[in-house]
């Protein structure tokens, strides 16, 4: 009866409350009322589908999914729609508190009484952080089924918007995943305007907002970075509480601090490693329950485990994974400042964002202590090894990683090997094998 990470206060909820008329009439009305903001234009692409099919947006909590579709629904306006024929709810507000399914029955018949052509017209609803309602799915697909409609959801839950839902709304999905800014998106809410060539004092504005945009790309902090530490504790706290401690209904909220910090503070995370840890602490914790806490912490979209690379599924799945985060922020909050590691955790997410996926196309290699931090696979094949390395002047960290990428690329067959840089470029060969250096700042703007 209860799915698993549902949200079961909506479900208790709806069985005493129900969203009265008056106040689906007011949300209604407001959102018509409601002037679209300026916005950084976000880097993706989404086009209405030609068959019915409704568009999810998954991401982190403040990553901009809200802001994507007031841009989306601006699109709309400037194309000739108009706005009495769209609908965007946000049920995280307080005056939605409980609403199900029934409830967002109610709100499309009050929708369509209030504007009654729109029977007759094409309709467009826009339903952000959609799994605070008990039995969205349900609705969703019978809007699909039965209306003139195109349907935009967005979450910050993994499961709820990608793996739970292809059952219930019978693969009638596109999702489109959202991550905090990228470095454009990033220079754009700086107004740093980008061209194709480069002066002097060009680059090193660019530079010098790329040491910042090591700190995070969250929207709020990119434009308000003197709260920095203050947004970033308010984000990190609103995800354990409600997108990790309620969902899921975790009452020991010590463990999860110290096990997110334990996360924070490793590159490679051994389970069993913490666990000895907790059990010197005198705390009482199964390695079962520390497992299902960082799957908790996968599904509310804030850290990702990337596994070494191998061709057996087995030996996969028993690696020491390592550990890399959503955004920036959310590590050099916890005063993290290896400037390498935050290289790294820059360039993982934005392999994320080109659309490669942790332990499917996206592994790391390990051979004899060489490591190598990114092996990408096209099919059977691997088609690249990607080093981060902040600092290259220095011999003896320029040879270890040089030589690893000759190990890896001599064991996986691969002669496509880069290292990413701080602002070191040049084509170097060593042992007749090729290898390109390339400035980080150049990687992410795709220049």
């Amino acid at each position: 009866m209860f799915p698993k990470g549902g949200n079961y206060l909506s479900l208790f909820t709806h069985m005493i409350v129900m969203i009265n008329r008056d106040t689906w009439v007011r949300i209604i009305k407001d959102f018509h009322e409601f002037r679209m903001p300026d916005m950084v234009t976000r880097d993706i692409d989404i086009h209405e589908p030609p068959i019915k099919r409704a568009v999810c947006i998954i991401g982190p909590r403040r990553s901009g999914k809200t802001y994507f579709i007031f841009q989306t629904i601006k699109k709309l306006l400037d194309s000739g729609i108009k706005k009495e024929r769209m609908l965007y709810v946000n049920f995280e507000n307080d005056m939605l508190l409980g609403c199900n399914l029934q409830d967002m029955r109610n709100m499309l018949d009050i929708f369509f009484e209030i504007y009654a052509d729109n029977r007759n017209d094409k309709i467009y609803l826009f339903l952000d952080e959609i799994q605070n309602v008990y039995g969205w799915e349900k609705f969703v697909r019978t809007v699909i089924d039965n209306e003139k409609a195109q349907v935009y959801i967005t979450g910050s839950s993994s499961k709820l918007l990608s793996k739970e839902i292809s059952t219930s709304l019978r693969g009638r999905t596109i999702t489109y995943n959202m991550y905090t800014f990228n470095f454009a998106e990033f220079l754009e809410a700086k107004k740093v305007k980008l061209g194709k060539y480069f002066s002097s004092s060009q680059k090193s504005i660019i530079l010098n907002n790329l040491s910042e945009y090591m700190k995070g790309g969250y929207p709020e902090v990119a434009f308000f970075p003197e709260e920095r530490e203050k947004i970033l504790k308010e984000i990190l706290d609103v995800t354990i509480y409600r997108d990790v401690m309620e969902r899921f209904k975790i009452k020991n909220l010590k463990v999860l601090r110290l096990l997110l910090k334990g996360l924070v503070s490793s590159n490679y995370f051994s389970v069993h490693r913490f666990y000895n840890y907790m059990k010197s602490l005198g705390i009482k914790i199964s390695k079962k329950t520390l497992y299902n806490y960082i799957e908790y912490f996968s599904d509310a979209m804030i850290l990702y485990m990337l596994r070494k690379y191998s061709n057996s599924y087995k030996e996969l799945e028993q690696t020491t994974p390592k550990v890399y985060f959503v955004d920036n922020g959310l590590v050099s909050s916890q005063e993290t400042q290896d400037k390498g590691r935050l290289m790294e955790n820059i360039v993982f997410t934005e392999l994320a964002r080109r659309s490669y996926i942790p332990n499917e196309n996206l592994f790391y290699f390990l051979s004899n202590n060489k490591e190598v931090d990114f092996v990408i696979r096209r099919g059977k094949k691997i088609t690249q090894l990607l080093q981060v390395c902040y600092r290259v002047d220095d011999t003896d960290t320029k040879d270890r990683e040089i030589g690893a990428l000759l190990k890896a690329g001599k064991e996986l067959k691969c002669n496509n090997m880069s290292v990413l840089t701080w602002d070191y470029e040049a084509t170097e060969t060593h042992k007749n094998k090729k290898i390109k250096f390339y400035p980080l700042w150049k990687w992410l703007l795709d220049l």
